[in-house]
């Protein structure tokens, strides 16, 4: 035996392991490889091996790809005390030699299961193995098996075994309460690092942040574009929930299975700039050239893997057509990101006005596609973007302006969810309404505390007095309360006399510097529904309303002293002369 050539093959796997870990933090979203899109039930120990080996030697790892994930099909049913058993003849050695190889290679392994007692394997593919092997009843034991005995660092959680039109036995389980079990029972062997997919096939309410690393937000996907727009559009105003490193999971990549190529280009980069899990779903081994250049764009796969952790919201919708942006790199600097998307049958110019994202003055555009910087602009940029595709740009201008828009849709519902019908559940939903500036309004707000609406990072730089507008849409005469951070509340009684009206109330608040949270409720009744929110700046904190209009009247005196050059050094003071003077 060499064993000069063994150390030094231990250390060369090092080496790849720690290039790996430097690419993709611990908060980003998940990255890797996952069997069931191209080999469904499929699989065996020779196969996913292979797969790992493709990951590491064809430079997918070194773009940051690191997850080796098994998917449904390993099963061998259960022995009479219960315990799991592995195919016999798909892995006849067991688990355990594919999870060491795995992690030789200075990757991470991934296994599935589902939150019942069947797979969906077994109840739409036929494999009578799938039968019982869920781990509702067997929770501790089988996460005792994934994680401490065979070493597994993620899990994607199904729910066929929990939906009754997914199981022969009728089983309808609670999702919230089967999850949560089965996240408890992780905790329970010690692992802290284990990550966890909830595949629950809806945004299944914000409990989910207690539990999941990322949770999918759709049906399950397939290679068509019509799949891919599909779920594209159900995740558009969904980024309020991409919150702290936990994600809305769009499913498998689909890309190098059959799509056109502006078709793989637009599911990547949007799945990218909206911050999914990238989880290959084609055979590495044969994909081909262009689809493989694509998966390890390192421009784009930079934009998902930002330190920031955002999903990117929609600042435009003109027609059929879509603009995404998002904060990279720094928080509320000069640095953006957009998508410029199309998902018609037909090319179409488009136009940013950099207004719509909070950009002045020149502008730097690089192509994250063509991974090229292209010649400043300064004002706008129009684009051609072809049928079926997107541009994806990164922007860095001279200036960052305050947001003075924020709609509705890309507010956080405390109570929203998909799973039940919204108005039993007496929770908030976001609906199309082309009356309203962003076409989408937020409806069914009210009738307890936890339905409110709230915008999280209402961004002032340095704080100060704003006049702050709500539109809103009723049709009779409702309540609606209004609470900037820990303030008083400002209640206003509401009737545009239409619901496809738009009407506004407006007041006036205090922002402190940085992010402040501007929540809308009623406790007690339905609220108005809610189309957006304006900001209009007045006056830097410490200067009254009457002192503001004086300014703004060019009246520069404040207690007899000139400050019309002056600025505030913190709140109610000035430097005057020097000198720190109060302003009362």
């Amino acid at each position: 035996m060499n064993t000069k050539r063994i150390i030094a093959g231990i250390a060369l796997l090092a080496t790849l392991s720690v290039s790996a870990q430097e690419i993709v933090d611990d908060k980003t979203p998940t990255m890797g490889w996952s069997s069931w899109n191209t080999f469904g039930l499929n699989i065996n120990e020779t196969l996913i091996k292979s797969q790992a080996s493709a990951m590491r030697t064809q430079g997918y790892m070194k773009a940051g790809y690191k997850y080796i994930n098994i998917d449904d099909g390993y099963f061998g049913g259960r022995d009479e005390n219960g315990h799991l058993l592995i195919h016999p003849t798909r892995f006849p050695r067991g688990l355990k030699p594919v999870v060491e190889y795995i992690h030789k290679l200075g990757l991470k392994a991934g296994i599935y299961s589902d939150g019942g007692k069947n797979t969906c394997g077994s109840m739409f593919g036929g494999d009578a193995t799938g039968i019982g092997v869920g781990f509702y009843g067997h929770d501790q034991e089988d996460c005792d098996f994934f994680f401490k005995e065979l070493g597994f660092d993620f899990i994607k959680v199904d729910f066929c075994g929990g939906s009754p039109y997914h199981n022969s036995e009728g089983l309808s389980l609670p999702e919230k309460d089967r999850y949560t079990a089965i996240r408890k029972a992780i905790e329970n062997t010690g692992r802290t690092d284990v990550r966890m997919n909830i595949c629950r096939w809806a945004f299944p309410g914000t409990w989910v942040y207690n539990v999941g690393t990322s949770w999918r937000t759709t049906g399950d996907i397939n290679c068509s574009w019509g799949s891919v727009r599909d779920i594209i559009k159900e995740n558009l105003y969904l980024s309020a929930y991409a919150i702290d490193g936990c994600y809305n999971d769009m499913d498998m990549l689909e890309v190098g299975r059959g799509l056109s190529v502006e078709e793989d280009k637009t599911h990547f980069g949007m799945w990218c700039i909206m911050a999914s899990p990238l989880l290959i779903g084609c055979n590495l081994s044969s994909i081909n050239a262009t689809a493989k250049a694509l998966l390890k764009n390192t421009d784009l796969i930079a934009l998902n893997q930002d330190c920031l952790h955002l999903q990117a919201y929609v600042v435009q919708h003109k027609g059929d057509t879509y603009i995404l942006a998002k904060d990279i790199e720094q928080y509320q600097s000069p640095i953006r990101a957009i998508a410029m998307y199309n998902p018609t049958d037909e090319a179409t110019t488009m136009t940013l006005d950099f207004k719509e994202v909070e950009l002045a003055g020149i502008v730097k555009v690089r192509d994250l596609f063509e991974q090229q910087d292209l010649d400043p602009v300064e004002g706008s940029m129009t684009i051609n973007v072809p049928a079926h595709g997107c541009r994806i740009y990164r922007l860095e201008a001279e200036q960052r302006l305050e947001r003075t828009l924020y709609e509705a849709e890309t507010a956080y519902l405390s109570a929203y969810q998909e799973l039940t019908n919204n108005q039993s559940a007496r929770s908030a939903i976001y609906e199309d309404a082309e009356y309203c500036s962003g076409r989408e309004k937020v409806g069914w707000l009210g009738y307890s505390d936890g339905n409110d609406l709230q915008w999280r990072h209402v961004y002032s730089k340095e704080g100060g007095n704003y006049k702050l507008t709500i539109d809103c849409v009723c049709g009779e005469s409702r309540n609606l309360y209004v609470k900037v951070n820990n303030g008083k509340e400002k209640r206003f009684s509401v009737n545009t006399r239409g619901w496809s009206t738009v009407g506004s109330v407006t007041m006036n608040v205090e922002l402190a510097p940085g992010d402040n949270v501007v929540r809308l409720y009623n406790k007690s009744a339905w609220m108005p529904d809610v189309d957006c929110m304006h900001l209009e700046f007045i006056s830097p904190l410490g200067i009254s309303q009457l002192e503001a209009t004086n300014k703004k009247n060019k009246i520069y005196t404040i207690n007899g002293i000139d400050v019309s050059n002056q600025k505030v050094a913190e709140k109610g003071i000035y430097i005057i002369d020097g000198k720190k003077v109060m302003v009362k």
